[in-house]
């Protein structure tokens, strides 16, 4: 019979798997692991050698956050909390090394050891009604046997024959009381009828004395996953480190403090205010760009200064937060791109697969003031390397050229400050919880210029998680793309409360909608009649064909927030056609021996043997997936999402979120240039999406036939300026775009019933007055003629008033024209065809 048995790596959650250990974890395993190997004594008891596994588990992970002891019978438990009283969530049954009459093996698991898991296991599930056991473990000090209880649950606590022969057991009303019946009687031989449906994750510790015992570093990477197997992550589930779902408390609000902000509680809401009166700093950022903005009267300078407050101090804190918010996305982007470009280069050859440091740009030898900074945005990120200003050229030389939106002025930076002109002379004290030490190793203290301590700050964070299987060298706490992402959500909400929509919700909400979307998508096109994704994959045979059905979805989120739900429609989109094994190559070759799936909210990659993919631009294959990566992420970002928002902050973020998702995937395509980010700030629009000026059937049929337009010349601008060359064609773009949308909206305008009417009036009274001059009228014709005008000018004023004020009406402020902003949603007639799936914030609190 074969066993369903996994390796270590397979059996960890693979979100899990990315997460790096940091060397002090580590270095604590090991000693523990090996103390414990060295203790063992096969003259001793099992008792003894109980008490020995405790003391491993405990000081290695689970003191003092939970009680490991003996519970009852049970030979040793874990508690899901710190003492007794709280609920079990795993179940060890420990043999001493010798004693293998009674431990299972790979090749027999239905051993007593396992027989005492299942008695011990129904007695929690059944006795004690605990539905919170969540592994059960064999182990003689060197094997170790890992189940899940859900399997458990499954094939015993759900078995009614099992339970009504283990219920009359416990109450005595069997021929024996003794656990060895149980165990021989109804446990072995129930075993034996479903063993080949138990899985189980084995490995031997004897198996890693090297990596344990030796002091080369390099070899530790393999016991990785062992750490990571006992662990309270894994054993007690818990949530982990960089769990989408999961804040950083201490960089959030560090992060807040060198901003200017601070969090609030109002009720059961959590606010983000600027600092009180006293309390505030002039050289953080939010309230230096307050003192430039009321100093250099930049406020005079916007055209409708009244959308950013009612009072002169609403209007400086909301602008400059803006700006804050605008340069502070820009520099958490590029910290990511940094740790990307530092990850990249450990492939090469005099780096011996440790990142190099050369390529960090983020630091004050590089940057010594508010200018620098701004030259890396708009002197070095927006511009091809030959172009680049000599001055420039040389500091900035390993930094690529990104061509990204997100390094161009945005219009209120060219209406009121650049981050240049913030003061660089200004200091900050440091936040009294700061994660920077002194020399000593103690919380620094004291002063420090605004710009050094973000740096600083910054680099005390490893932003670099989204690689492989490694071990963190200096023990920095790790900061990726969703901890980001839920940071921009909490500030973005500063105004209302922060709610954040936990990734687990959003990515079932897309998993479902998505699939049932795609399956509806196919059966409409190819008049077929599936109900699955499986029915989808039997009858698939054009991979070219299907990729391109499955392109067409149109997916919209009418309040797009920090762009969660997009980035969680986003990876279910490639999901699905990893499922539907459509996922291909530009070439057309697919990637059969990799598994693309959605973990805990984040795209993960895995070969056949279970490791994680790993960029190495040195490698032809690795090349080749990276590549297909990116290019299916642009071609689903720029075909199948779209979102709306009234808040132009929350448009900054989603857009950002977007370009971190593409840039999660760069690649190389020659030795010093990485591919180009497209423009997709364009499927991301500010707007009221709950109001517009035009029905969403107006006609544009007669805008089509009076202009030059097309709507394949509109979809062709559009797609042109995702992918412009440059900023001139970028610009030409925006041009063209909006003369498109100026004629559409001036043709439907004209087929207003308020606007047909008033133009009739206008023709009735020119008739009437034409018709005065041409002929004689009696004085009763006169009269009637001069009534008549008096009432048709009337009409014609009081309806031209009316329709200047629903042009003036505040509510039509932001209207979000959906009638025809999307190009790529109205079919060649410029009829609205609309989207195949709308998802958004789900109405919980």
């Amino acid at each position: 019979m074969i066993l369903k048995e996994l390796k270590p790596r397979k059996a960890l959650n693979k979100a899990f798997l990315k997460v790096k250990p940091n060397r002090t974890e580590i270095e604590g395993f090991k000693t523990n692991l090996i103390t414990l190997l060295n203790r063992t004594n096969d003259t001793e008891s099992e008792e003894f050698h109980k008490n020995l596994v405790t003391d491993f588990l405990k000081k290695t992970y689970y003191d003092p956050n939970h009680f490991i002891n003996t519970k009852g019978r049970n030979d040793l438990v874990i508690h899901n909390g710190q003492n007794a009283n709280s609920k079990v969530g795993v179940i060890i049954e420990a043999k001493k090394p010798t004693n293998k009459a009674e431990m299972i093996t790979t090749k027999k698991l239905n051993a007593k050891a396992f027989q005492e898991l299942v008695l011990y296991y129904l007695r929690e599930r059944i006795a004690h009604k605990n539905l919170e056991v969540k592994h059960l473990v064999a182990t003689n000090i060197n094997e170790w046997f890992i189940f899940d209880a859900t399997l458990f649950d499954r094939l015993f606590a759900q078995n009614k024959n099992l339970v009504k022969h283990f219920n009359d057991f416990e109450a005595g009303r069997l021929a024996d009381t003794k656990t060895d019946f149980f165990y021989k009687q109804i446990a072995e031989p129930f075993i034996d009828s479903i063993t080949s449906e138990i899985e189980f994750t084995y490995f031997n510790i004897q198996d890693f004395q090297k990596p344990l015992r030796n002091t080369d570093k390099a070899d530790d990477n393999s016991l990785i996953a062992l750490f990571k197997l006992l662990s309270p992550e894994h054993l007690l589930k818990l949530p982990f480190t960089n769990d989408s779902n999961s804040l950083d408390k201490r960089f959030y609000s560090e992060l807040l403090h060198i901003i200017g902000l601070t969090e609030t509680k109002e009720g059961s809401k959590k606010l983000i205010e600027r600092n009180k009166a006293g309390e505030r700093h002039t050289g953080t950022i939010l309230e230096d760009a307050i003192i430039q903005l009321d100093s250099l009267d930049k406020l005079s300078r916007l055209e409708k200064p009244n959308q950013f407050g009612n009072t002169q101090q609403e209007r400086l804190f909301n602008v400059a937060l803006e700006l804050s918010i605008t340069w502070i996305n820009r520099i958490l982007f590029l910290k990511l791109l940094e740790a990307q470009l530092i990850i990249y280069h450990r492939f090469d050859k005099l780096n011996a697969g440790k990142g190099d440091k050369t390529y960090s740009f983020l630091n004050l030898d590089k940057i010594k003031s508010y200018d620098d900074l701004n030259s890396l945005f708009f002197q070095v990120l927006a511009r091809r390397h030959e172009e680049r200003n000599e001055d420039v050229q040389q500091i900035f030389e390993k930094v690529p050229y990104l061509n990204s939106s997100l390094f161009e002025p945005t219009d209120i930076e060219q209406l009121t400050l650049f981050i240049s002109n913030l003061k660089d002379d200004k200091t900050i004290p440091f936040f009294s919880q700061t994660v920077l030490k002194d020399q000593q190793g103690k919380k620094r203290t004291g002063n420090i210029s605004t710009l050094q301590y973000l740096f600083e700050f910054l680099d005390a964070y490893d932003f670099g998680a989204e690689g492989g299987e490694e071990i963190q060298e200096d023990n920095k706490t790790l900061i990726n793309a969703s901890v980001l992402g839920l940071i921009f959500e909490k500030i973005n909400g500063y105004k209302d409360g922060s709610f954040f929509t936990p990734g687990f919700i959003t990515m079932y909400m897309c998993r479902e909608t998505i699939r049932k979307a795609v399956v509806q998508k196919f059966n409409e096109t190819k008049k077929w009649n599936c109900t699955t994704l499986e029915d989808l994959y039997d009858k698939i045979e054009d991979r070219k064909e299907a990729n391109k059905i499955v392109n067409s979805i149109k997916i919209c989120d009418p309040a797009v927030g920090s762009g969660h739900f997009l980035v969680s429609a986003l990876n279910e989109m490639i999901a699905v056609k990893n499922d539907l094994k459509i996922l291909q190559d530009r070439d057309g070759k697919r990637l059969k021996e990799y598994q693309v799936e959605v973990v805990h909210d984040e795209l993960i990659v895995t070969d056949e043997e279970g490791e994680l993919f790993e960029y190495n631009h040195h490698n032809k294959e690795s090349q080749r997936i990276q590549e297909t990566l990116f290019h299916e992420k642009q071609t689903i970002i720029e075909n199948c999402l779209f979102g709306v928002d009234i808040n132009p902050n929350s448009v900054k973020i989603c857009r950002l979120r977007l370009w971190i998702e593409l840039l999660k995937n760069a690649y190389y395509k020659n030795a010093t240039e990485l591919e180009t980010l497209p423009n997709i700030d364009i499927n991301i629009k500010c707007g009221n999406s709950l109001v517009s000026r035009f029905a969403i059937d107006a006609d544009l049929r007669q805008a089509l036939k009076k202009s030059k337009w097309t709507m394949n010349s509109y979809r062709i601008a559009v797609d042109t300026y995702r992918n412009a060359e440059s900023k001139e064609q970028k610009r030409e773009m925006e041009r063209l775009i909006a003369d498109i949308k100026s004629d559409f909206r001036s043709e439907i305008s004209r087929n207003d019933p308020k606007i047909k009417k008033l133009y009739n009036l206008n023709g009735e009274l020119v008739k009437l007055t034409t018709q005065q001059s041409l002929f004689e009228m009696t004085n009763k014709e006169k009269a009637d003629w001069n009534k008549k005008v008096q009432q048709l000018t009337e009409e014609t004023k009081k309806l031209e008033t009316e329709i200047e004020e629903i042009k003036a009406n505040k509510i039509y402020e932001n209207a979000f024209e959906w009638r025809f902003e999307f190009p790529e949603v109205l079919n060649d007639d410029g009829d609205f065809v609309g989207f195949d799936v709308v998802i958004g914030n789900p109405p919980y609190v």
